[in-house]
């Protein structure tokens, strides 16, 4: 049978409300740098206002990183809009480039 309001502590109530907080690892702001500088943001690259390409390894695999970023509580964290290309898919639009520069002309 549950308890009357009156016997109900205001330390019972919160705890009930309470949700357990989950612990957010956040990213540190990183100003883009070029290629061959030193220090840790190394791999990241300023593209136009708040789009970077950064290199990563995930599971053992090399990435490159072409995505939108937005500002939180003062830290740079990437956004969903962008795509993660291997190491194969990298090379295969690095040998397009001049075939899609002519394209943007020919528009």
């Amino acid at each position: 049978m549950p308890k009357s309001k009156e016997y109900i502590s205001s330390t019972d109530s919160e705890s009930e409300n309470e949700a357990p907080k989950k612990k957010v690892k956040k990213m540190q702001k990183k100003p883009a740098t070029k290629a061959g500088s030193s220090g840790e943001n190394e791999n990241m690259f300023d593209l136009t206002k708040m789009k970077f390409a950064t290199v990563s390894d995930f599971k053992g695999k090399k990435y490159v990183n072409i995505r939108e970023y937005y500002e939180k509580d003062g830290d740079l964290k990437p956004g969903k809009k962008g795509i993660a290309l291997n190491q194969e898919q990298w090379t295969n639009l690095k040998r397009q480039v001049d075939d899609i520069d002519q394209a943007l002309e020919d528009l």
